[in-house]
C-alpha cells in the first residue's frame, strides 16, 4: 500500500512551486499526496509570514494536527516555508509534537529527514540553513499541480528591503538559475501537455543580475517564447524600478507572452513610497505606466496596493484615491499593512489604528472596484481569445478560462470545448472581476 501525504500550502506562487518539488521527493519515497489531513501518514505544512494572518492560520493548523498525532503516533508532521525560516526552533518549543522544520534553502533535505523519521533514527530535525535554493530547484523532482499550468522558479530572493517586507529576510537574497536549467523545465513541461507557463521570482525583473554572463529577462522571456507548444508565457513578480523598455518590447513582439503587467506600485505618494522604501517616484511608475501602454496599448495592468502603513494621513490617503483614478488599473490586490517583527516598519513611529485601515481599504477598493467594472464593460461587444480550463467550481454547464491579459471568461458549456484549447468568446456581460460570454461563431 502507498503512503500518503497531505501539503498544506499558504501564500505565494513560489511557496506552490516549492510544495510541487516537495511533491516529486515525496513521491520517490513511495507518497501519493492526499486532499485531506486525517488520511495522510504524512502531514507538511509550507508556510508564508508576509502577513499576520498567513501565520495565525498555520498556529491553527498546527493544533489541529495535535489531535491527529495523538490519534496516530507514528504520524510525521513538519513545517517548511517562510514561517519555518523565521521561527526555526521556536516552532518545535511551541508545540512538540512537530517533528521536523526546514527553511526555505534546505527543501532539498526533504526525503532524507522523512526517510529517518520513518526508521525513528530522529526524534526532531530543524535545519534553517541558508543554503542555495537555485540548486535545490534543479535536483528535485517536480509533480505538477493541474494538468494546464506549469509554475517554473527562474530565481530566488530578493535585494529590495522594502520596509514592510520580511521576505529578503526569509529568502535571502537574489540568486538566479541558469537558462539551461530553466528551459529544460519549460521542455519537460510542454511535452507533458502543459500549455501556460508563469516565471517565478520575487523581482524577475532583475534575473541574471547576480551572475556575470547571465542573458538578461527581456531575453529568457524571448527564449521560453520559442519553446515548442507553449501557448503562453506569464511571469511575476515585477518591481517597477527593474521593470525594462526591453522586456516591455518583448511582450509587444513576442508570439506567447501575454500582454499582462503586473506591477506593485504599493502606494501613490512619494512622501509614503520613501518610508517603503520603493526605489522609484509617483512619476517615475506613472511614466513606465505610460510607456506599457504607448507601446502595448491593449495590455492590461494590475497592481498591489497596502493601506495603513505607518505614518499615512488623510491627505497621504487622498493622494492615493487619486493616483488611483489617473492610473486606473483593470484590478488591485489590496491589503492592509500588517506589521512583521525584524523589519523597519514595524518599529516606525504613528501606527495606524486598525479601525481606520479598515475604513480606508474599503474606501479603496470601492474606488477601485469602480475602475474595473468600467474597464471590464468596454469589452462588451468584443470577441476575445481564452485558454479553456474547464468547468467552473460552482456550475459544471458553464466552462470557464483565461485571456492573454488575464480577465477571467465564463460561457456556457458547448459540449465540444476542450481543456487547453485557444478559443474566441464574444463578451455579453461585465462584472468587476469576470467577463461572461459565449463562444464566438
Amino acid at each position: 500500500m502507498s503512503k500518503k501525504a497531505f501539503i498544506g500550502v499558504y501564500g505565494c506562487q513560489m511557496n506552490i512551486a516549492d510544495a510541487e518539488r516537495m511533491e516529486g521527493v515525496l513521491k520517490t519515497l513511495g507518497y501519493n499526496r492526499v486532499n485531506e489531513m486525517q488520511e495522510a501518514d504524512l502531514i507538511i505544512l509550507n508556510t508564508c509570514c508576509v502577513r499576520e494572518t498567513a501565520e495565525d492560520k498555520v498556529y491553527g493548523k498546527i493544533g489541529e494536527i495535535k489531535h491527529l498525532k495523538q490519534q496516530n503516533p507514528r504520524l510525521i508532521f513538519g513545517i517548511t516555508g517562510c514561517m519555518a525560516q523565521k521561527e526555526g526552533e521556536a516552532l518545535i518549543k511551541r508545540a512538540p509534537h512537530i517533528d521536523f522544520v526546514l527553511g526555505t534553502g534546505r527543501v532539498a533535505e526533504l526525503g532524507n529527514v522523512v526517510g529517518q523519521l520513518e526508521d525513528e533514527q530522529i526524534q526532531h530535525f530543524v535545519d534553517t540553513t541558508m543554503d542555495d535554493a537555485v540548486e535545490a530547484a534543479s535536483r528535485m523532482p517536480v509533480e505538477r499541480e493541474g494538468t494546464l499550468s506549469a509554475w517554473v522558479p527562474i530565481m530566488y530572493g530578493c535585494n529590495n528591503f522594502c520596509t514592510y517586507c520580511i521576505v529578503p529576510y526569509v529568502r535571502g537574497r537574489e540568486r538566479s538559475r541558469r537558462a539551461e536549467e530553466i528551459l529544460s523545465e519549460v521542455r519537460d513541461a510542454a511535452a507533458k501537455g502543459y500549455k501556460e507557463i508563469t516565471l517565478l521570482g520575487q523581482n524577475v525583473n532583475s534575473y541574471g543580475n547576480d551572475q556575470e554572463g547571465f542573458m538578461s529577462f527581456a531575453e529568457l522571456l524571448k527564449a521560453v517564447d520559442e519553446v515548442e507548444g507553449i501557448e503562453r508565457v506569464r511571469y511575476m513578480t515585477s518591481h517597477p524600478k527593474d521593470l525594462s523598455d526591453e522586456v516591455i518590447e518583448a511582450v509587444k513582439n513576442g508570439r506567447h507572452i501575454c500582454e499582462h503587467f503586473h506591477i506593485p506600485v504599493q502606494y501613490g505618494t512619494d512622501k509614503l513610497l520613501k518610508r517603503m522604501n520603493r526605489k522609484y517616484t509617483v512619476a517615475q511608475y506613472k511614466a513606465l505606466v505610460g510607456r506599457i501602454r504607448s507601446s502595448v496599448p491593449n495590455a492590461s495592468i494590475t497592481t498591489d496596493l497596502i493601506v495603513g502603513f505607518p505614518g499615512e494621513t488623510e491627505e497621504d490617503f487622498k493622494g492615493m484615491l487619486d493616483f488611483l483614478s489617473e492610473i486606473r488599473y483593470d484590478a488591485a490586490y489590496t491589503f492592509i499593512y500588517s506589521p512583521r517583527t525584524g523589519t523597519p516598519a514595524a518599529d516606525m513611529p504613528d501606527q495606524v489604528p486598525e479601525e481606520v485601515k479598515k475604513d480606508r481599504l474599503h474606501k479603496l477598493m470601492d474606488v477601485q472596484n469602480e475602475i474595473s467594472l468600467a474597464i471590464n464593460e468596454k469589452l462588451v461587444g468584443s470577441d476575445t481569445e481564452v485558454l479553456v480550463e474547464g468547468p467552473s467550481r460552482t456550475d459544471k454547464s458553464v466552462w470557464t478560462g483565461r485571456t492573454r491579459t488575464s480577465k477571467i471568461v465564463l460561457w456556457p458549456y458547448e459540449g465540444n470545448e476542450q481543456p487547453g484549447e485557444l478559443r474566441r468568446v464574444h463578451i455579453t456581460q461585465a462584472q468587476t472581476w469576470l467577463l461572461k460570454g459565449k463562444l464566438a461563431e
